[in-house]
């Protein structure tokens, strides 16, 4: 009895010896997708790195094993594998193969993050803030004292709530002017650009444009959705020039001000075209409306990724990791953007074709990056003001939610270097 009880012993001490590596296969058998991305910044806060196995089964994640890793996974409800470092150096072998479009990017600091958004209460929910607490990764959150302060230098990457920088106040005028929400967000508004000598909140909004622009060229990471994208491209365009009526500045706009339009200062679009009517809810054309997209709704609207080579382009490729190429499409004030109104050299991720648009699209701002992301929440197609925050709960294992938290994760990466 002793003998055999020794042999198990010897047996299961053999095999946790080779058990090495935890395995967190990201494809469609994944229990918990956001989740996973809350382990990954988790064990990154740890000093401990982590593997990020580009196009591996969904861009699964690789660590090394820990009895306090394992148990945090099953508390989480991740779904994960343990496997021996021969088995790990196979995978990894697999994944060097030239002719394998796949890469490992090494995860080794967990990025500072910050959410844009105003200390008033809004009536609608925000999908970055969402997941990021459903995920379980911190956040802080800042707005234009913040910004205006300098604060930003201490962030990594920032989120840029439904924001509208145009000092329109989301061109909300004609359906909730008399709102108690709308009032005191325009109050607010009001004082700051006060506090700093503005005359005009679209002239606090333009140097807060500014200040996250310098962000982005310092190296920070910057990422918007909704009316965030193209508000924020509109206000760098628009500096100089009043394209608010006098609803909102007490004076009226400029009559001149689409031909003073500069599109040199803009991230993502060109020529486009204002709308300034403070009745008509707005900013541009950039936004592919729901009048422009004969034949889509919520069962038939899709985008699709694109697939970009993990071993020479990785950035795109991080921020595309999934385990579904087509994503169901979802709206917002600014849902989509046409294609011949965005820049030549913007890397567009995702596009519905048969629309003519794109959906998520990435690019480089001297040395930081940014991406644009449309619509409201990946999880309800058409969200309405005042509605109830959507619960992650039931969707764990949403793909487009999937696309924010590549975003968050890209940050802490750093090519691991081939073993010669």
């Amino acid at each position: 009895m002793k003998k055999i009880t020794f042999i198990f012993l010897f047996c299961f001490l053999s095999i946790q010896l080779k058990a090495n590596y935890l395995l967190l296969v990201m494809d469609k058998t994944q229990k918990n997708h956001l989740k996973a991305y809350g382990i990954a910044y988790w064990i990154l806060k740890k000093n401990l790195e982590v593997d990020w196995l580009l196009n591996y089964k969904g861009g699964s994640f690789a660590f090394k094993h820990a009895p306090e890793l394992e148990s945090e996974l099953n508390v989480r409800g991740v779904g994960y594998q343990v496997i021996s470092d021969a088995q790990y150096n196979q995978i990894l072998n697999e994944i060097a193969n030239p002719d394998a479009n796949m890469d490992v990017m090494k995860l080794e600091k967990p990025p500072k993050v910050a959410v844009y958004s105003p200390k008033t209460k809004q009536p609608w929910d925000d999908a970055v803030t969402l997941v990021l607490t459903y995920a379980e990764i911190p956040y802080e959150t800042i707005f234009d004292d913040d910004v205006m302060g300098d604060k930003l230098s201490t962030y990594d990457w920032l989120h840029l709530h439904h924001e509208d920088f145009t000092g329109q106040y989301g061109k909300f005028y004609a359906a909730f002017r008399n709102e108690p929400w709308f009032q005191k967000e325009k109050q607010e508004s009001e004082r700051i650009a006060t506090k700093y000598g503005f005359s005009k909140v679209s002239q606090l909004k333009l140097a807060v444009v500014k200040k996250i622009r310098d962000f982005c060229a310092g190296g920070g990471f910057m990422f918007a959705m909704c009316s965030a994208t193209d508000t924020f491209d509109i206000a760098l365009a628009a500096e100089g020039v009043d394209i608010c009526e006098a609803v909102y500045d007490g004076d009226a706009a400029d009559r001149n001000a689409q031909q003073r339009l500069n599109f040199n200062n803009t991230f993502a679009f060109k020529d486009f075209q204002l709308e300034m009517n403070a009745y008509v809810y707005e900013y541009s054309n950039i936004d592919n409306q729901s009048h422009e997209r004969p034949g889509l709704n919520e069962k038939t609207d899709f985008f699709q990724l694109f697939k970009f080579s993990a071993k020479y382009d990785p950035i795109p490729t991080m921020l595309t990791q999934n385990h579904e190429n087509l994503i169901n499409g979802f709206m917002g004030q600014t849902t989509a953007f046409k294609k011949k109104l965005i820049k030549s050299e913007v890397l567009v991720m995702g596009e519905t074709k048969s629309a003519n648009e794109a959906r998520y699209i990435h690019g480089t701002f001297a040395k930081g990056t940014w991406t644009f992301y449309g619509g409201h929440d990946p999880e309800d197609y058409q969200h309405f003001v005042g509605e109830e925050p959507t619960d992650l709960k039931l969707h764990p294992n949403s793909p487009g939610y999937r696309l924010i938290l590549n975003n968050i994760l890209f940050p802490a990466a750093k090519k691991k270097k081939k073993k010669t």
